[in-house]
């Protein structure tokens, strides 16, 4: 189908489209592996033609701020990501601690309706339908509350069953991509954490999750790496944020099949796929099992906790002797953020036979001479 004919009227250059944005507007950008790099560029090109810009970007991957420039603009985010974690611990994007997520609300300190959101979609169906791709998140509340939405085409974007659409009457202007959007960059393993992986995760594998169980794994370096390890169990379900790696192959050998699961049977859900390889995205795409849904409605406690024998399984930083547990700082340093984590801990420790379980290395540094579990936590530690 020649979608370009579908959207002429609509269908202009990047510059084009990002010329909408004006002087003392509220701009959202659709979040984290979806940041839509082509968008962001154009607007980028013009900052110095506008002023007093609010950008709210959620896990931003694109530098929107640079240290050696003054800027009236202002750059809202709510996770350090590896691309943007020095310019939010430098005070150069506002930093907003988010930790309650709700499917029927935009989450707390985001503009719930922006002058402009831009946004990655493809290319309409047959219908007139566009995908959001690998990454519904707020994408989807935020064009339908925003005065303007512009979106970049991606043609190769896949397609996912739930609320993973929009129709093309919804988009105001539309430009091809150029740049493909931003999957989480898979740090190389050393040998030595690879080993110390692979030994967790067998471990968790075999002792704590259970046949019938429904998961949930987080992004971490440890946990995303726990589905190629669940090879053994038979029909496990998966209600979760971030779909990661080996939870495709799961679904296609009939270990995970999601006939015990009470939300969603018979279903993957996710908000987000995250960090997977091209044949992952192959085998999800237009695979009926799988659904993708707004982060807040993934995310939210009074839906999860009707989910039994939920089992969260997330990396942690540090932990003390009394159970206090470190995810998203170092000292005052903001390595992450509390994402969902905290919403997926709560579900899991109330679901009727559910679990939570946290996941480290004893030690971190080069030749592992620090402890990562520790007397107490030192100053400036954020704990849960």
């Amino acid at each position: 189908m020649d979608w370009q004919a579908q959207v002429k009227d609509k269908l202009m250059s990047p510059d084009e489209a990002v010329s909408v944005v004006r002087s003392g507007d509220h701009v959202g950008v659709a979040p984290f592996t979806t940041t839509p790099f082509t968008l962001c560029d154009a607007l980028f090109a013009r900052r110095k033609k506008l002023k007093n810009l609010r950008v709210d970007h959620p896990a931003s991957l694109f530098a929107w701020v640079s240290p050696d420039e003054e800027t009236s603009h202002v750059v809202t985010d709510n996770y350090a990501t590896p691309l943007n974690r020095d310019l939010v611990n430098a005070g150069l994007m506002e930093y907003l601690p988010i930790a309650r997520w709700r499917h029927d609300e935009t989450p707390a300190g985001f503009d719930p309706a922006p002058d402009v959101f831009m946004v990655p979609l493809s290319p309409p169906d047959q219908h007139g339908y566009c995908s959001f791709g690998t990454g519904v998140w707020f994408s989807k509340r935020l064009a339908q509350n925003a005065k303007t939405v512009v979106a970049e085409i991606h043609e190769n974007f896949i397609r996912t069953g739930g609320d993973n659409f929009i129709h093309i009457s919804e988009i105001d202007r539309v430009c091809e991509a150029v740049r493909p959007t931003g999957n989480l960059p898979i740090a190389p393993r050393t040998e030595e954490e690879t080993f110390v992986t692979e030994v967790i995760c067998t471990l968790v594998a075999s002792e704590l999750v259970n046949d019938r169980d429904t998961v949930q794994i987080g992004v971490g370096t440890v946990s995303a790496a726990l589905g190629v390890f669940l090879g053994e169990k038979h029909d496990l379900g998966v209600q979760t944020e971030l779909i990661t790696g080996g939870i495709a192959q799961l679904v296609r050998d009939g270990v995970v099949t999601g006939k015990y699961k009470t939300l969603h049977r018979e279903k993957v859900v996710g908000s987000a796929c995250v960090a997977l390889p091209e044949e992952d995205l192959q085998l999800i795409d237009g695979n009926p099992a799988f659904e993708l849904y707004d982060f807040g409605y993934t995310d939210d406690i009074r839906l999860l906790i009707q989910q039994p024998n939920l089992v969260a399984v997330n990396n942690a930083l540090l932990v003390d002797l009394t159970g206090q547990i470190v995810f998203d700082s170092i000292g005052p340093v903001m390595h992450s953020g509390p994402g969902g984590q905290l919403e997926f801990v709560i579900g899991a420790v109330y679901s009727h036979g559910g679990r939570s379980i946290h996941v480290l290395p004893s030690t971190a540094g080069r030749d592992g001479e620090h402890s990562r579990i520790v007397a107490e936590l030192p100053a400036g530690h954020g704990c849960r």
